[in-house]
């Protein structure tokens, strides 16, 4: 393992682990929060029942998952950069983008070196079974991230690190070659309500429990509908994505930097006012989306969500370019971009 650990590193990741196949203590957990309704229209999380809990029957002959962890601050990510973050959010007239997609898409960057340690590894021991998931299948990602030592999860459901917060993200190698698990680690949130205090929504409704579809991430990104009105002015200038309980996190000053300039921020991910981020035509949301994992939400509910921070920041002042921005929208030819401009217009 520890040849191997000197290949993840040099392919930018910061923790490997290896899990057992067992995962049948996580299966009431999942049963449970599927029959509550909680994953929203994240259908395809019921529609693969247990497969999710169960490796060796997602990918046949799986005895040992690897996973992998990778940080994905940038490089020049200030130590009070948590401060930073909430400060943004008291700008309502600008548009704020969740840090890990201010960079290139994850999903490229980790399936690509995932493959890469694999192939270190199959020229090492020889040919072998295998799959690389990067949050691309029905996969208990942390779950398994847990089991391997990458760290516990936290009370806002996400893993975290005594050495690293949360601000990472996880892959996994499914192989048919039998390994030695990694030892978890004990949890250590103790009595720290912090990322269930900070949620607009109330998204987190017990500790170690989320339902998604009060999660401005869920929302923003993986709802394809309407926004619940009730939920609109909690989501406040946040236009893809929410940061919020990592932010309120006290693990998370220990976050560590990502030596690959994949998540660097690009230009335009952060600062940009409401008002020119509505102006983006489809073909420049395209233009400047390439490579971003933002693009898979699409310019139509990308003008949505805006519309909604938009109308949020109506309330709070009036803004004659922003309301300039809005009109000229308003007859967009989707549906659901028309509803949420008129929410919007109607403030104030």
């Amino acid at each position: 393992m520890a040849e191997i650990r000197a290949w993840a590193r040099e392919l930018g990741f910061s923790q490997i682990g290896v899990a057992g196949v067992d995962l049948s203590a996580a299966e009431p957990g999942l049963l449970a929060w599927l029959s509550n309704g909680f994953h929203g229209e994240m259908a395809y999380m019921e529609h693969h029942g247990l497969k999710r809990a169960r490796p060796a029957e997602l990918v046949p002959g799986t005895v040992s998952v690897i996973t992998a962890r990778m940080d994905y601050l940038p490089a020049a990510t200030p130590p009070d950069w948590q401060a930073i973050e909430f400060e943004r959010l008291q700008r309502p007239g600008e548009g704020v983008i969740s840090l890990y997609a201010r960079g290139r898409d994850y999903h490229k960057v980790l399936r690509a070196r995932l493959g890469k340690l694999s192939e270190r590894l199959a020229a090492r021991v020889g040919p072998f079974g295998h799959r690389v998931f990067t949050d691309s299948a029905p996969v208990l990602e942390a779950e398994l991230a847990a089991r391997s030592g990458q760290g516990w999860r936290g009370k806002h459901t996400l893993v975290l690190s005594r050495e690293a917060g949360s601000m990472f993200f996880l892959g996994e190698i499914y192989v048919d070659v039998a390994l030695p698990p990694s030892a978890a680690v004990a949890m250590h949130c103790g009595s720290c309500s912090a990322c269930i205090d900070v949620c607009p929504t109330g998204a987190i409704v017990a500790p170690h429990r989320l339902d998604a579809r009060r999660c401005i991430s869920y929302l923003t990104i993986e709802h394809h509908g309407s926004i619940p009105e009730e939920l609109r002015p909690a989501i406040g200038n946040r236009i893809y994505g929410c940061d919020d309980c990592q932010l309120a996190c006290p693990w998370n000053k220990f976050a560590q930097r990502s030596p690959l300039p994949d998540f660097d921020e690009r230009a335009g991910m952060s600062g940009q006012t409401l008002a020119q981020l509505l102006g983006w035509s489809q073909e420049q949301f395209l233009q400047r989306t390439e490579g971003s994992p933002i693009r898979r939400i699409g310019h139509e509910r990308w003008l949505r969500n805006v519309a909604v921070a938009a109308g949020n920041a109506l309330r709070q002042a009036d803004d004659s370019a922003l309301r300039g921005a809005l009109r000229a929208v308003a007859h967009h030819p989707s549906a659901l971009v028309r509803e949420h401009v008129a929410w919007a217009l109607a403030a104030g």
